[in-house]
Formats: structure tokens, sequence, C-alpha cells
């Protein structure tokens, strides 16, 4: 099961993906297996500082309560680290640097069991851009209701 961020393909163009695993709670990874998953909101932040490893966290990614758990004291919007390499951390951030791209997350699926999410770099669209995907989304509409 996939689970595609509609969002990021319409406010994003997105240049090249990269596939990460989840750093989730057991409860967690039950409910992501299940598709109990937003993505709407969803991004990604590079925390580095001089003296620690460089790490990548997803941030506002929602994950609904599995509800065979105990939930009391669960935050389903919390901050999840992401696993990288050291050395596609380091790709990553300066591509981003670069080409002033984001780091936006697009899939979220399970692979051999486990739960992986898929990442883009990512060029905000302007609103124009935006304008004339719904344009061209309509007219290939309009003529596949003529065929």
């Amino acid at each position: 099961m996939k689970i595609v961020n509609q969002q990021a393909k319409f406010d994003y163009e997105i240049k090249d993906r990269v596939e990460a695993g989840m750093v989730l709670t057991g409860a967690e990874a039950k409910s992501a297996k299940s598709g109990a998953v937003d993505l709407s909101r969803a991004f990604c932040k590079v925390s580095s500082s001089k003296f620690k490893a460089q790490e990548v966290w997803v941030h506002n990614l929602h994950i609904y309560p599995y509800k065979h758990a105990d939930n009391a004291e669960y935050d389903p919007k919390r901050a999840r680290k992401l696993l990288l390499h050291q050395k596609e951390i380091i790709s990553l951030l300066s591509r981003m640097k670069q080409s002033r791209l984001l780091l936006v997350p697009t899939a979220i699926y399970t692979r051999s069991g486990m739960v992986k999410l898929e990442i883009g770099l990512a060029r905000g669209k302007r609103i124009y851009e935006k304008r004339e995907a719904i344009k061209k989304r309509d007219l290939d509409r309009d003529m596949e209701r003529e065929f």
C-alpha cells in the first residue's frame, strides 16, 4: 500500500527522490502499515550542529492513533527521525544549498515489512505555474469526456 502526497505534487516541482526509513513506535508502525497517515502538511528539516552528526527529521506527519493501543499520551504529529546514511544527508544538503531546493515528503509505503518514507528534492512552483497545471488538467478531462 502506498500513500502519495498529492499536495506536494501540486505545490512543488520534484527533481529527485530518496527513500528513507523512519523511527516509529510499535503502535505507530501498525497504524502506518494500515494506511492511517496524512502527508498533506508534512515537511522535512535537517538538524545539524558542530559536535553532532547531521540528522533529517520529518515534522507534521500525522499518523493516526492505532485503535488497539494505549493512546493516552500519544502525539500524532510529533517529529520523527529519518534513517539516512551520513553521505546521503551531506549530498542532499549540498544539492539543497546549491539549487535552493527543499525536502518534501512525497509518499509513504511499506517495503519488506518496513515503513519507508519517500522524500523529494523540490522547488516551489509559482502561482502562474499552478494555474497552468489546473488548466491543463481541465482540458485533459474535457478531451477525455468527448471520447
